[in-house]
């Protein structure tokens, strides 16, 4: 026997090797020869040609390798406390032995052969023979030479290389199986694994169900081993907070600091993920919206967060008032403006969206919807990404400014997001965000879908351009038919029709 020692990712594996050559009046050995007889009466699997060499659909292959041969051993179901010796187990594998020097030439043309396994070098070292290499082989596929196909026959002989196939027995560890086979031996047959997680700089964000939280701590120490640079794992264990945006947490393994730094579209963010909300899943929504403002516009930001909206836009050159409730979140939104260098382009306040709306919007929209907006080439965008409770806020718009209405074409554009569990989640949207401005925006509004929050559960965005006879004093909205022409040719610009999604899409 030899131990043979190879690098993977960060760690080292060991790997035992025992050499065993098959002699041409041995038979196939007797598992193999079982696994054969199982595989002939299986579903999509058909026999080739008199040698009787196997082809699966992909899917189907892919499953029986995973679940059969390198399935960590059954004993470790129910294991609550992470035992990593535990996942030690020996399979047998197919190996050609081969002269070192033609070892690159070779694999190019067995490529259907080898052995296709993460974590598993596909050429090992000859323990007997100096100049030579051992190429493993795939198991399900090499059983003796007579499982080599024409081609790389041809190649072999070419190569001068003897077609005999011996086997090793390899012993796998608990560095060689990937995470999801792990948790799948461990959790309850039958139940859901989790392998997904959300990442936050160097901590993996999970929200386990009921039946994974006796395995909990287990599973965050998995995360940790199998995925570089996660050195703490957290389990939501509340919803979030409203009026802060954050939830309470567990740490599963792995260190306690939950100061985190993070890179999302080439933007830097540092906060204390146990008291602000930060999603990683919203990085394209916050894109999409940059890309809506242009140089010179104006951005309101009523529930800003640590800024992964303000400070995008601030960048583009464009002014931005952001806000947040959550101290905590303030105070890093004042951090991350200074780190990415835009502190002179965001005024920053720590408010409730409604005193913030009623109070440095109203005074900033008064000034750019004012007697000189006529000149004003710029657009006011307003987001409200509270998708709780974003809807309730709209009520501050109505009868917000007072004199003579400006051009509707210079009117605020407000994307506001909110969750639905219905049927039709984008009617339901536009209906009650309507019924609290009370207009009809089923006609004059877009409906993007921004991610599905959970099953027959979405997360929706808004865009509508505030009515004149909303936002203005004096006005009366006409409820039945509200169709603001204005909005309707702002539909027509390039950057705004990309922003409209098909209302069917969402439905």
């Amino acid at each position: 026997m030899r131990i043979l020692w190879r690098p993977f990712a960060f760690s080292r594996r060991l790997l035992k090797v025992e050499n065993c050559r098959i002699t041409e009046s041995e038979s196939i050995p007797l598992a193999w020869t079982s696994l054969i007889q199982k595989l002939s009466r299986a579903t999509g699997i058909f026999l080739l040609d008199q040698r009787k060499r196997f082809s699966t659909m992909p899917e189907t292959e892919t499953n029986q390798r995973d679940s059969e041969l390198f399935a960590p051993p059954s004993d470790v179901r129910g294991m609550t406390k992470l035992d990593r010796t535990a996942f030690k187990k020996t399979v047998t594998i197919p190996v050609l032995k081969v002269r070192k020097e033609i070892v690159s030439k070779l694999m190019r043309s067995l490529k259907r052969a080898a052995l296709q396994r993460p974590g598993i070098k596909r050429v090992i070292e000859d323990p007997e023979d100096e100049e030579s290499r051992l190429i493993m082989l795939d198991p399900y596929k090499m059983f003796t030479n007579d499982s080599f196909e024409k081609a790389e026959l041809d190649i072999l002989r070419q190569l001068n290389v003897n077609p005999q196939i011996s086997k090793y027995n390899l012993e796998l560890t608990y560095e060689n199986f990937k995470s999801e086979e792990i948790l799948r031996a461990v959790l309850p047959e039958g139940q859901d694994v989790t392998s997904g997680f959300s990442r936050v700089g160097h901590i993996a964000h999970l929200n386990l169900r009921d039946h994974q939280l006796p395995f909990k701590h287990l599973i965050g120490q998995v995360m940790i081993d199998k995925n570089p640079g996660i050195t703490s794992a957290v389990n939501k264990i509340n919803n979030i907070d409203n009026t802060y945006r954050n939830f309470q947490m567990e740490v599963l393994s792995g260190e306690e600091n939950m100061m985190t730094k993070v890179r999302e579209n080439n933007y830097t963010y540092e906060f204390d993920f146990s008291k602000v909300y930060w999603n990683p899943r919203l990085s394209t929504e916050h894109s999409r919206i940059t890309e809506l403002l242009k140089p010179g516009d104006v951005l309101f930001d009523v529930f800003a967060g640590v800024g992964p909206f303000a400070i995008p836009v601030a960048k583009k050159n464009c002014t931005v008032f952001a806000n947040d409730l959550n101290p905590e979140s303030h105070k890093w939104l004042l951090h991350n403006c200074k780190l990415n260098k835009v502190d002179q382009k965001v005024k920053v306040f720590n408010l409730d969206g409604k005193d913030f709306l009623q109070g440095p919007v109203r005074e900033e929209l008064m000034q750019q919807l004012g007697p000189l907006s006529k000149e004003r080439k710029h657009s006011v965008h307003i987001v409200m990404n509270l998708p709780a409770k974003a809807i309730e806020f709209l009520s501050a718009f109505k009868l917000l400014l007072d004199g003579q209405p400006c051009g509707s074409e210079l009117l605020p554009i407000v994307h506001c997001y909110s969750f639905s569990k219905d049927a039709n989640p984008a009617k339901d949207v536009q209906q009650r965000a309507g019924a609290v401005l009370g207009i009809s925006l089923e006609a004059c509004s877009s409906v993007h879908l921004v991610r599905n929050v959970a099953p027959n559960k979405e997360m929706l965005c808004i865009t509508f351009q505030i009515p004149a006879a909303v936002l203005y004093k004096n006005q009366t909205p006409n409820p039945e038919n509200y169709e603001d022409p204005p909005f309707k040719r702002r539909r027509t610009d390039k950057a705004f029709s990309e922003e409209k999604t098909q209302i069917a899409s969402v439905t």
